[in-house]
């Protein structure tokens, strides 16, 4: 072979080499990326003929999320949510480009391309049918989530709920408000999607938001449960009687400021475990931060869950304490302020913990998955941590159950059942009004409920307060789930 062609060869052998490398390239490396490319109109109408799964709860008897045959050749299917608001930030929207929530977390098992979907995509492709996904059942009990959203909405306030399964980790119910309507956001039309999705994000009151997972608070004296736990967990010898410091107003080291206890109220000087949580003093809980140190407050509420990645399976935001700054810092990390940040899900889990005689369960929404009638898929169970001891948890229990029959959690009493709780009251920016928290669980000798209520800088005056506002949602969210 002549120099000529030995070169012509190499130059059709390197471009058929690069062609290779190029479809290599585009159907492993970038297959994902551009089959959701927006400008993918084929992918776009391809979606909408996809038969997709169902979202449900209650074991399947409560459609939360469903399908409709519209009749359009391009747009055959779309999505419908028929109880809307009160599960919108749970269950979230199907969007022409886009989706949310459940809708997005459990997609692939949505729509039918999950691998454990394989056989019944190919016995779809053969026969000729619609591609049709699995269905998606939640852990949610559907009225305790309408019940926690609509008190919750009649506040006027922003905020959150969650309710827990202490044994299981099952998420009964989690609302966030204010919500929005997710059907206009679910129509096969991306102008009218985009109008409805451009107003709500807008909003100044963040609608799109899910203040249950994705923001966090100053969780305030509701944090306390924390500190108590830290220092019992400190000292063995110590329990709900054990002797406290409790001064009016406590000097933070290194600075010429003092801590008063909410109100200015006296809390006696000295008062025992019990005393000083159901009266919520922030002094003796302030000098309990200080005398377990920062580590050790830190180490106890990382075993809570605090800091801890989530995926439920939607992502939560981390909570977090706060850096080490200075003891002073350190007194009202105590409290649960300075650089404290919860979320309200995190707050159900250290109140759900305690419940279950110390040990965290990691908490989850979906309960199983179904194809063709039967399960494929499900949930079960896990610890997260053992974030006190039982011994521990039974003297925290003490505490609480006292918040609730002679303290500030009064409102939150179920008639016939012992109720633990604890208050909280976050203070903000000067000026403004305060969050108010409750935690609570129920009933105390085999809980079947813990809960967190939320909400945002409270009201004015008198009501900004965990008991006045906070504690009469968890009490309904508590009988809802009960069945009482």
């Amino acid at each position: 072979m002549n120099s000529p062609l030995k070169r012509v060869a190499v130059a059709c052998l390197l471009m058929f080499g690069l062609l290779m490398a190029n479809v290599t390239y585009l159907g492993a490396v970038r297959a994902e990326g551009l089959r959701e490319d927006s400008r993918n109109v084929r992918m776009l109408y391809a979606r909408y003929n996809i038969d997709r799964g169902w979202i449900t709860a209650d074991n399947g008897k409560t459609t939360l999320a469903k399908t409709v045959d519209t009749g359009d050749k391009q747009f055959r299917f779309e999505r419908e949510y028929p109880l809307g608001k009160p599960f919108t930030h749970v269950v979230g929207w199907f969007a022409p480009e886009s989706a949310a929530g459940i809708e997005a977390a459990m997609s692939r098992y949505l729509d039918g391309t999950h691998p454990d979907l394989v056989v019944r995509r190919a016995i779809d492709m053969v026969s000729g049918k619609p591609a049709k996904g699995a269905s998606v059942d939640l852990t949610l009990n559907t009225k305790a989530q309408e019940i926690a959203y609509k008190d919750l909405a009649e506040t006027g306030k922003r905020g959150a709920v969650v309710a827990l399964e202490p044994k299981t980790g099952k998420i009964l119910a989690m609302v966030s408000v204010p919500s929005y309507d997710p059907n206009p956001l679910a129509k096969a039309n991306k102008a009218t999607v985009n109008k409805a999705y451009n107003k709500l994000d807008k909003d100044g009151d963040k609608p799109l938001l899910n203040r249950a997972i994705n923001l966090t608070f100053a969780p305030g004296s509701t944090f306390k449960t924390v500190t108590a736990a830290a220092y019992l967990s400190d000292d063995g010898s110590r329990d709900e009687n054990t002797q406290v410091d409790a001064p009016d107003s406590l000097p933070l080291p290194g600075t010429n400021i003092s801590l008063p206890n909410y109100h200015g109220e006296s809390c006696g000087g000295r008062a025992t475990l019990l005393e000083a949580l159901t009266i919520s003093c922030n002094t003796p809980f302030a000098i309990m931060g200080m005398d377990v140190g920062y580590d050790k407050l830190k180490e106890q509420a990382e075993k809570f869950g605090v800091g801890q990645p989530l995926k439920i399976p939607l992502e939560v935001s981390p909570s977090d304490i706060g850096p080490d700054e200075s003891k002073a810092a350190l007194a009202k990390t105590a409290i649960g302020q300075q650089s404290n940040q919860m979320t309200p899900l995190q707050m159900a889990m250290v109140a759900a913990g305690i419940a279950n005689q110390g040990t965290v369960m990691k908490p989850y929404l979906v309960n199983k998955i179904m194809a063709d009638g039967s399960e494929i898929d499900g949930t079960d169970p896990d610890e997260l941590d053992a974030a006190v001891s039982p011994e521990v948890a039974s003297e925290l229990t003490k505490m609480m159950v006292n918040v609730v029959e002679r303290g500030t959690g009064g409102a939150a009493r179920l008639p016939g059942i012992t109720v633990a709780g604890k208050t909280g009251t976050a203070e903000t920016l000067p000026g403004k009004p305060s969050h108010a928290w409750f935690i609570s669980f129920a009933p105390v000798d085999d809980p079947k409920v813990a809960v967190a209520v939320f909400v945002e800088s409270g009201s004015a005056g008198n009501d900004a307060t965990g008991g006045a506002v906070a504690a009469p949602i968890a009490h309904d969210v508590m009988q809802a789930v009960l069945g009482r």
